[in-house]
């Protein structure tokens, strides 16, 4: 299979529809519209011209940035997809963030090690805690 990686915005829809696939929480069109448009980075894989993964940063461009969204298609996923995404996610974040800049992600169970990879910690207790708050 012949995939291309580019740097653009997903569409609302494929951005909800590989999320669901891939495991991940819904969201709702209104809060993906807000949400896509307010990004600092996106990435898009494409099978032929079909959407199979998505990458994302977010943040405020200067002293936080947040990688989150990496998501494939369970049919792609074991390809290298993930990889792709994240090697040109971390090329801009590298490529932008200045020094003391803070980079963070939340990882699913099941994927520390891959993100490990790309240079991130654990937040493990007593130095640090990851924390979380999902509004329902």
């Amino acid at each position: 299979m012949n995939y291309q990686l580019r740097e653009t915005v997903p569409e609302i829809e494929d951005y909800i529809n590989i999320r669901l696939a891939a495991g991940m929480s819904r969201k709702s069109p209104q809060a993906a519209a807000i949400g896509l448009k307010n990004g600092l980075f996106s990435v898009v894989v494409y099978a032929e011209d079909v959407p199979v993964g998505i990458g994302r940063i977010i943040g405020d461009g200067g002293c936080f940035f947040e990688v989150v969204d990496i998501a494939v298609l369970p049919q792609h996923q074991k390809k290298g997809l993930g990889h792709m995404i994240m090697q040109r996610l971390m090329q801009y974040i590298h490529a932008t963030a200045l020094p003391t800049a803070y980079v963070s992600l939340m990882a699913d169970h099941g994927t520390p090690e891959f993100y490990r990879k790309y240079g991130f910690e654990a937040s493990l207790p007593p130095k640090k805690a990851g924390m979380s708050l999902r509004i329902s």
